[in-house]
């Protein structure tokens, strides 16, 4: 049983896919912020990017994506 038995299991697979790109974007955010160019870094945040603006995206959380961007940047910056 999972540790959120409250959810169902599709709830958990949508929480499940956005936490994933989260810890995408941190990383390549992370990997950016060295000041050196990595095309692999870069082609995963615009990904991310893409995915978070994407109609998909609000079906599967209530999140606004451009609140949540800003607050991954910041912690780059912080």
């Amino acid at each position: 049983m999972s540790k959120n038995s409250n959810l169902d299991p599709y709830e958990e697979l949508a929480n499940a896919i956005v936490l994933q790109a989260v810890r995408d974007y941190r990383e390549a955010n992370k990997k950016l912020s060295r000041g050196r160019k990595n095309r692999d870094a870069q082609d995963t945040k615009d990904e991310c990017l893409r995915f978070f603006r994407s109609k998909w995206f609000s079906l599967l959380t209530d999140l606004d994506p451009e609140f949540l961007i800003r607050r991954l940047d910041e912690e780059v910056t912080a």
